[in-house]
């Protein structure tokens, strides 16, 4: 129970001094962070001087709709992976949850933010009490910064490294934006009637002697006890439990074995999902009202990352019982890697560096941007349509519910379970089979009615067209001339997919069309 212990002795002084923010030592809210591509500029000696002498050397900043600020500041150690990590998480927070009964729209929540000057303290190592700043803000240290990718959130090093970053985040946007009923609180919540469907869960969690959370506030455990009742003395129960049933929704215990039954060191009774799902039922029932279940934001992947990152759960590797929960990704730094996704719509985006990408489910984007890019599908070349669109490409897959439709940038290489071919986006509609001089090919429309038509670049010879049934039937054979456009009447062909062969210069290249 070292960290137990650990953990009990921070949260006070963290949530008490989140709510000190606005006052003489506050942060203007017009630092220029344009200047730099990740938004992370030197912080300006021009700041109150309390953030100089506190150590304070980086700056970052969400602009509010009300054109106030979100303030971060880093000290030296502290990565800029793990600022944008910082910002992001909070943008994610702030982004509207569409049709949720409190998240439809969150402009009231971050704006009362930039108006409270909301600021987050991002400290040089752990809190063992020799890194305490003296101004305003909500703390979070470095070494409870696990950046996706990076080793301490690979290996859940709960011990050493356990993420904290999801928690103190959400402690601030409560405190400084939802809003806390009670003392020790600001006086504009954004959303008061939010809150008290948060108080009432939490109430509800503590009934039964502490049945749901904290477990051992019965006086079981006297650590316990008397850790409630600080909190309970500073008004922070509420922020405390939320953030409890956040942790455990996106995945961040599933790792943990010291006890797979529960979560957050112990005291909270779910250790997952869908265990919070009958086991917290009023827990439940508040997170959909404000949060969505993906993070729908762009998540940074630590530049010191080499391999595969995956979104999809798998057993196998423990990180991803937090990574399914993702939905964009892009990679940082310069290290071979690739991405995989999920089952959702996914957002997949390379570094300067040799990169694959795999979609899965769901309606995908997929951008290389530097380097040469793979991306990856899972079925055989003649199940997919792939047109070129000049500057990107789509590959839709014609087995339903597999790999859906994926819309390429940057890709030099499409890799299938039966093939690897090149791809070159330029102003050609197709696909070329991998050969030292590439045949370019438009087809178009794809999926077609009445007419389809075939267009070739350069070639030096006639050209023979066949189109088969998925039978291997060859229903037509037709000829034609270099540079010359071939239209085929397919009006009397049944709905279904179909094959072509496009035989040139002794190559054959194969594309799929659909009748509608």
């Amino acid at each position: 129970m070292k960290n137990l212990t650990y953990y009990l002795g921070v949260l006070i002084l963290l949530n008490l001094n989140s709510l000190t923010a606005v006052n003489a030592q506050s942060l203007p809210d017009n630092i220029d962070i344009s200047t730099s591509a990740s938004g992370i500029v030197a912080l300006p000696n021009t700041v109150p001087a309390a953030y100089i002498s506190d150590g304070f050397v980086k700056y970052t900043k969400i602009v509010c709709p009300n054109a106030e600020a979100i303030h971060f500041v880093a000290q030296n150690n502290i990565s800029d992976a793990q600022i944008i990590r910082a910002r992001t998480i909070l943008e994610f927070y702030l982004t509207d949850f569409a049709g949720s009964q409190y998240g439809n729209d969150k402009t009231a929540v971050t704006n009362t933010m930039g108006v409270n000057d909301a600021t987050l303290l991002l400290l040089n190592g752990s809190d063992n009490g020799s890194n305490e700043p003296n101004v305003p803000g909500q703390w979070l240290f470095e070494e409870e910064m696990a950046v996706e990718g990076h080793q301490w959130y690979q290996t859940n090093d709960f011990d050493n490294h356990r993420d904290a970053s999801f928690e103190e985040i959400l402690h601030l946007m409560h405190d400084m934006g939802i809003g806390v009923d009670g003392t020790n609180s600001t006086s504009n919540p954004a959303l008061p009637a939010y809150q008290t469907e948060i108080r009432n869960a939490q109430l509800n969690a503590n009934s039964s002697n502490f049945a749901i959370w904290p477990i051992g506030a019965d006086g079981s455990d006297p650590g316990i006890q008397n850790w409630y009742n600080e909190l309970d003395l500073e008004n922070s129960l509420s922020q405390e439990y939320l953030a409890s049933v956040i942790d455990a929704y996106y995945g961040f215990w599933d790792p943990w074995t010291d006890d797979p039954n529960t979560s957050m060191w112990g005291i909270y009774i779910s250790h997952n999902r869908s265990e919070i799902q009958t086991e917290d039922t009023m827990g439940w029932a508040i997170i959909p009202k404000f949060f969505s279940p993906y993070i729908n934001v762009d998540m940074i992947i630590d530049p010191s990352f080499n391999g595969i990152y995956s979104m999809t759960f798998n057993t196998s590797s423990d990180y991803t019982s937090k990574s399914q929960y993702l939905q964009h990704c892009y990679l940082s730094g310069s290290n071979p890697s690739g991405l995989k996704g999920n089952y959702q719509y996914n957002r997949l985006k390379g570094n300067n560096a040799d990169n694959t990408f795999e979609g899965m489910k769901g309606h995908d984007r997929l951008d290389g941007q530097d380097g040469t890019n793979t991306a990856i599908f899972t079925g055989v070349f003649v199940d997919y349509t792939v047109s070129n669109f000049s500057t990107y490409a789509t590959v839709a897959d014609g087995i339903a519910n597999r790999d859906g439709v994926d819309t390429l940038w940057n890709m030099h290489f499409l890799q299938f379970n039966d093939q690897t071919v090149p791809i070159r986006l330029q102003n050609t509609v197709g696909i070329e089979k991998f050969y030292d001089e590439p045949v370019e090919v438009s087809l178009f429309p794809n999926p077609a009615n009445d007419q389809i038509e075939l267009q070739l670049g350069e070639i030096s010879s006639k050209s023979v067209v066949e189109i088969f049934d998925l039978n291997g039937r060859r229903l037509i054979i037709k000829s034609f001339q270099q540079s010359q456009n071939l239209k085929i009447d397919v009006s009397e062909f049944a709905t279904g997919t179909y094959i072509i062969h496009l035989n040139t210069n002794g190559r054959t290249v194969k594309l799929k069309w659909i009748k509608k």
